[in-house]
């Protein structure tokens, strides 16, 4: 039994429609079917049946899709216990990353990175979902969690700065936003999670506000308070740095989450991996005062860094590969 065909059918088992999977996989839908259609050659079973609206397991296709899941889980171990002992600095680093913000943070320190170390290939995402990093479908996961928040304990876990949330207004539409501009028609724009929204606003400075719409992302949230929808609550990395947004009066800051840089255990010791890791760390924690709403100028250029410099020993320490704190800078498994 092929491997690849094992994954193709994992991918439509869980998708259920060729293309989702093909997408997943990076291949054709075609690719897809013609692996799948192989499998139950080879097997001499149907394992879908296919209707208009998509591909549904038989029985015999539940009855194996446990052991298929097994069989990747195996395959997944082994990928990264060959991965962690590899010494280069070079191949592929897959990081996924929680908004633009961060990316927009991070991706000068990785190409200054990749310049030194020319071997190196980055690979850079923005997504919200819970990557499965057991699988590799990262290497490196940056992500938000809040402050009494930890990562789930088969990872490695290293807290690397706190989040704080100020309270915004548009520049160009203070006069009708602002509450405490005379004639004003102040209202905030909600955000995702009706219950936080409404905790937020009766712990504000102006809990009497009325709450407007529902934005369910950070870039919507800054797009609607660009458009004067309303007030924003927004990190403070994302609202300082905006030109065209200010703090209100009562700017009410709060420590409501941290970021935290994610890995697996297996991959500890891999040179890219770990070098990899270091750069982030010491890129955002370079930043903090931006992170806690203390740093009116964000653009302060990275210090250069040594060619030579080795692996774990950045230009301002922020801790080592080794050690169980997490209030530090250190990894430790969760």
């Amino acid at each position: 039994m092929d491997w690849n065909d094992v994954r193709h059918f994992l991918a439509l088992a869980r998708l259920g429609s060729v293309r989702a999977a093909g997408a997943s996989l990076g291949v054709s839908h075609s690719t897809v079917a013609r692996r799948v259609d192989a499998l139950e050659t080879e097997l001499g079973v149907r394992l879908f049946d296919r209707h208009r609206d998509g591909y549904l397991l038989t029985d015999a296709g539940r009855d194996m899709l446990p052991r298929a899941e097994r069989i990747e889980q195996e395959m997944a171990a082994l990928e990264r216990g060959l991965a962690g002992r590899d010494e280069r600095l070079e191949g592929r680093v897959r990081i996924t990353l929680c908004d633009p913000w961060v990316s927009s943070l991070l991706v000068p320190e990785l190409a200054a990175l990749a310049d030194r170390h020319p071997g190196l290939e980055i690979e850079l995402g923005i997504d919200s979902r819970k990557l499965d990093l057991s699988k590799r479908e990262a290497d490196i996961a940056v992500r938000a969690l809040a402050k009494d928040a930890s990562p789930a304990e088969h990872l490695l876990g290293r807290r690397l700065v706190p989040l704080w949330m100020a309270s915004y207004v548009a520049v160009a539409h203070g006069a009708r936003r602002d509450p405490e501009i005379e004639g004003s028609d102040p209202r905030w724009a909600g955000f995702g999670d009706p219950r936080m929204m409404k905790m937020m606003v009766e712990t504000s400075s102006y809990p009497d506000l009325p709450v407007w719409g529902a934005f369910g992302t950070l870039t919507c949230m800054v797009q609607a308070a660009h458009a004067g929808v309303g007030l924003a609550m927004l990190p403070t990395y994302v609202g300082d740095p905006d030109p065209a947004l200010r703090r209100l009066t009562e700017p009410d800051l709060r420590h409501m989450a941290d970021l935290w840089l994610l890995s697996h255990p297996d991959l500890r010791d891999t040179a890219r991996l770990q070098l990899a890791r270091e750069t982030i760390a010491e890129a955002l924690r370079r930043r903090d005062p931006l992170f806690q709403g203390q740093a009116p100028d964000w653009t302060e250029p990275a210090p250069e860094r040594p060619a030579d410099a080795p692996i774990g020993s950045p230009a301002s320490p922020v801790g080592s590969e080794e050690g169980s704190q997490t209030t530090d800078g250190h990894d430790r498994q969760l």
